[in-house]
């Protein structure tokens, strides 16, 4: 499915008295102007696969694991898997790369995403935001800790392709091969079985009531770089009143069709409206 090889990196980051590994998939040039794509909840870097071949000509692409999924380490203690860590463990990432940098973030990575962008001398000079915003309703936050965290193990490989393809009905009209590459990049084994890459302890962040959408606008009104917003029509997590506000406050948009929460950023489409936004801000470079 990948058309440009991914080298394979990681970076130790300091959390409280103890170092830990967070892996990284990258793509193109390392000398290329620098992006960081960063996944959702349960996600892995890997999901960035088909959007960072099609930049790696252009860019160099950096696709982290957050830590407890992936090839990442997991955390002794499951309440710190809260968007504040994940920042720090980004921060360490952002640090090695030493320049300016340009962020591709879906729902999680686009929280952390707006974190940094905020921040006082952020190294970011464009945001991605691809189906999240400053509002996140209470009743999708409720959808997702329906399936988040569930110990589940599998038979195989289509098994738990056949889960993600249920759960993640929301990514849009994939292709067979997409999905596949979902399922191959979402796996891990255990014993003759397979179950999910994850650490379940990340839903922990989910437990206990949920009875008011979470609001962070203090945080989007720092921002102050270019913004791309990507909205599934169908979402239930970027409402349309959000994203009209965030339009109101400077941000472009784009509405994928045929899609929910959130859009798998393979189609050609999207591809080429965030390509075309990167390249804005290297306009004869």
């Amino acid at each position: 499915m990948t058309a440009v090889a991914p080298e394979q990196g990681e970076v130790r980051w300091l959390l409280g008295d103890a170092f830990y590994r967070m892996a990284y998939t990258a793509f193109g040039d390392a000398a290329a102007p620098p992006v960081v794509c960063v996944h959702g909840l349960t996600r892995t870097g890997r999901d960035f696969d088909a959007l960072a071949s099609a930049l790696a000509d252009r860019f160099r692409v950096i696709c982290p694991d957050l830590p407890g999924r992936g090839a990442s380490e997991w955390l002794p203690d499951a309440t710190l898997y809260q968007p504040p860590t994940y920042v720090q463990a980004l921060a360490y990432l952002l640090a090695s790369i030493g320049r300016p940098v340009a962020w591709v973030g879906t729902s999680l990575g686009g929280i952390c995403g707006m974190l940094v962008a905020a921040a006082c001398g952020t190294p970011l000079t464009r945001l991605v935001l691809n189906d999240i915003g400053p509002s996140i309703p209470a009743a999708a936050l409720r959808r997702l800790r329906a399936y988040v965290g569930r110990v589940m193990t599998f038979p195989d490989l289509a098994a738990l392709e056949a889960h993600l393809r249920l759960v993640h009905a929301g990514f849009g009209p994939l292709s067979d091969a997409h999905w596949r590459h979902l399922a191959e990049t979402s796996a891990r084994r255990v014993g003759g079985r397979v179950t999910l890459h994850y650490d379940p302890g990340i839903a922990r962040s989910l437990r206990g009531p949920i009875v008011r959408d979470v609001e962070f606008w203090p945080v989007w009104e720092r921002i102050a770089m270019p913004v791309l917003v990507l909205r599934g029509t169908e979402s239930d997590l970027l409402l349309p009143a959000t994203l009209s506000r965030m339009e109101r406050g400077g941000a472009r948009s784009m509405l994928v069709p045929e899609t929910g929460h959130a859009p798998a950023l393979m189609d050609e489409a999207t591809i080429a409206a965030i390509r075309g936004f990167l390249e804005e801000g290297h306009a004869g470079g």
